[in-house]
């Protein structure tokens, strides 16, 4: 019922969610685009679970994060990993990425039918890319790098990692779910694993 929702007004979602970002920020572009980056991949994360794959994004978000962690140290001084200021670890752009990964998965989700809102989500992810290099933390290649990065690992074909996130997710709620019912009293038994 809530996927349902979130699809017939999915257009208001990005929007509220902008909104929250601007209003929540001290106003400049550096700070929108940290809050943006934030709330796009919480807003995928919350249709994806309302649809029934939020294992599979958590396994491809921290997949994605790995990614780009081990990317940025393995590549040292390397001059795609200097930042415009002068620092390191610049490549990919990991606040692109994030934004980036949100965005295709509402796209794919609650924006699923609705053109407007998709827009609207591709253009706060392209916005986060933007603030980046508005704030000279990354250059064009390094933002490029982190959209393509979070787009892909949302449409990859990654059946082992999503079967592992599943796997994992279900454990995890098996003995949560055993703990709530010792907690209340109640003797839940698991079911035996396939």
């Amino acid at each position: 019922m809530l996927y349902q929702t979130l699809r017939r007004t999915g257009v208001f979602l990005p929007l509220v969610l902008l909104a929250l970002s601007f209003a929540l920020s001290d106003r400049t572009v550096e700070n929108i685009g940290d809050n943006v980056q934030i709330a796009l991949p919480l807003a995928g994360l919350a249709c994806a679970a309302s649809g029934g794959t939020g294992a599979r994004y958590v396994g491809r978000y921290v997949l994605m994060t790995a990614i780009f962690t081990a990317t940025k140290r393995s590549l040292g001084d390397a001059p795609i990993n200097i930042r415009p200021t002068g620092g390191g670890q610049g490549f990919p752009s990991a606040h692109t990425s994030a934004a980036s990964f949100g965005a295709t998965g509402l796209i794919s989700t609650c924006l699923k039918e609705n053109p407007t809102a998709q827009a609207v989500a591709i253009l706060a992810a392209g916005f986060v890319g933007g603030s980046r290099i508005e704030a000279r933390k990354h250059t064009i290649w390094q933002v490029m790098a982190g959209a393509i990065l979070g787009w892909a690992l949302q449409v990859a074909a990654l059946g082992t990692i999503d079967r592992a996130a599943r796997r994992l997710w279900d454990g995890t709620r098996r003995s949560v779910g055993g703990g709530i019912g010792r907690l209340r009293g109640t003797s839940e038994k698991t079911p035996p694993e396939d």
